[in-house]
């Protein structure tokens, strides 16, 4: 259960500073750990590596937490936060922080980002509705700095009400246009939530959710085939059941970000390298990684979107099926060592 934001406040929020600070006091200790179990671990300085970017994310942390409060007294203790300057402040901070640690990331581990799909000049002068798989970790980060840092984009997002166990994520994406959500609450009310961050984007902002609802594992997949004929729904239950590499999409948040949004283009986005790893120890036993992360981007203009609530279901169980065929191609191109 997620505490109370004014405790996430007052005591999570200085107790990662905290942590930071006795970490870096620490440090030597740590590393001296870090490179004896190198020695015994498989993999080329694994434990290094690792915590190398831990301490790299706390320090980022800690420094997004201070600046924040920075900010909040500037901006008059918090009265004046939602105003454009204020706004465009803590963009800054998320495209900084995306912009170091996935670099980090991404000399550290040995991975690759390939991007396949239009060019950034193309996307410009439209707001965007953006439909990404989900799995995988990091991928929501990966399309975050896409977006912001690649596409010049403002993103609204809709996440897992959980994250805000982060401090840093938790301060810095509840001052900006994204709504947290909890899975477990009532279809209509998260809908409604979803027609309302996706109402009056302009020209810079890109409105992103995630269709699945949720990381892709064979479990959840033959659990949203199952729930599908439970509903009686035989017919996308059957499209979902020859899709082998995503979940069965949920339509409702997309209908709504469709309605609130009728003048942005669509923007589908697919990937495919992480995918596989699906618990901490599969991501421990691929250290290093050494691979590269394939993104696919295919956007339709508004003009071409259907008409109306199954129009649109059926257009996205066929975009789904064609994103599920690019992720097997990719597999099986990866599997074959090209």
């Amino acid at each position: 259960m997620l505490p109370p934001r004014w405790l996430r406040r007052l005591v999570l929020a200085p107790a990662m500073v905290v942590l930071t600070l006795i970490g870096l006091l620490s440090l030597p200790v740590w590393v001296l750990a870090a490179a004896l179990a190198s020695t015994v671990l498989p993999g080329r300085l694994r434990a290094l590596r690792v915590l190398w970017l831990v301490v790299l994310h706390l320090v980022l942390e800690a420094f997004l937490l201070i600046w924040m409060l920075a900010l909040w007294v500037l901006s008059g203790f918090g009265r004046a936060m939602r105003t454009p300057r204020f706004e465009r402040a803590h963009y800054d901070l998320v495209q900084a922080y995306l912009l170091i640690m996935l670099r980090e990331a991404g000399r550290v581990l040995r991975l690759r980002v390939v991007v396949e799909g239009p060019e950034p000049d193309s996307y410009t002068g439209r707001p965007l509705v953006v439909f990404c798989r989900h799995a995988g970790p990091g991928d929501s980060f990966l399309l975050a700095h896409a977006l912001v840092n690649w596409y010049d984009r403002e993103p609204r997002i809709v996440m897992k009400d959980t994250l805000q166990w982060d401090p840093a994520i938790d301060v810095l994406l509840n001052r900006l246009p994204n709504r947290f959500i909890s899975t477990t609450g009532m279809r209509a009310g998260i809908d409604e939530t979803i027609r309302v961050l996706a109402t009056g984007l302009d020209d810079n902002d890109a409105f992103v959710i995630f269709p699945e609802g949720g990381n892709f594992t064979a479990r959840r997949r033959a659990r949203a085939i199952a729930h599908l004929r439970e509903k009686g729904l035989l017919g996308e239950a059957d499209k979902a059941e020859r899709m082998r590499h995503v979940l069965a999409p949920k339509p409702g948040g997309v209908v709504a970000a469709l309605a609130a949004a009728p003048d942005a283009d669509v923007v589908w986005v697919a990937h495919s390298g992480l995918d596989h790893l699906i618990s901490i120890g599969d991501i421990w036993r691929e250290l290093p990684m050494d691979m590269a992360v394939h993104m696919r981007w295919w956007q339709v203009p508004a003009g071409e979107v259907p008409v109306g609530r199954e129009a649109q279901i059926s257009w996205l169980y066929d975009w789904w099926a064609r994103i599920d065929e690019w992720i097997g191609v990719q597999r099986a191109e990866r599997e074959a060592g090209v």
